[in-house]
């Protein structure tokens, strides 16, 4: 059940309730009698933290993930990139 936020514009007694949602607001106040009891707007009574959900999240739970893939193929790649621009130093350097 949620729990309303009330108070009276006559008085100012304010009062959490728990309410079904399909019971009728209260609009007299406890307090000093009047019918000026009025519901809050109140802000939502759960945050969400994190860096979020998403979809892709649980899917392909048995495969590896594919961000570990990545940095080996981007290794491997800069490893025959720094060995080709070595061979072309060394023959510039030799003349052949």
């Amino acid at each position: 059940m949620p729990i309303y936020a009330y108070k009276c514009s006559a008085c100012g007694h304010a009062q959490d309730v728990l309410q079904k949602i399909s019971d009728q607001p209260l609009t007299v106040c406890p307090q000093c009698g009047q019918s000026t009891y009025s519901k809050q707007v109140t802000a939502a009574g759960f945050q969400l933290k994190g860096s979020g959900w998403y979809v892709s999240d649980f899917r392909d739970k048995g495969k590896a993930p594919a961000a570990s893939a990545t940095p080996s193929s981007d290794s491997s790649t800069t490893a025959s990139a720094t060995s080709s621009s070595d061979s072309a130093s060394s023959s510039a350097a030799t003349g052949t």
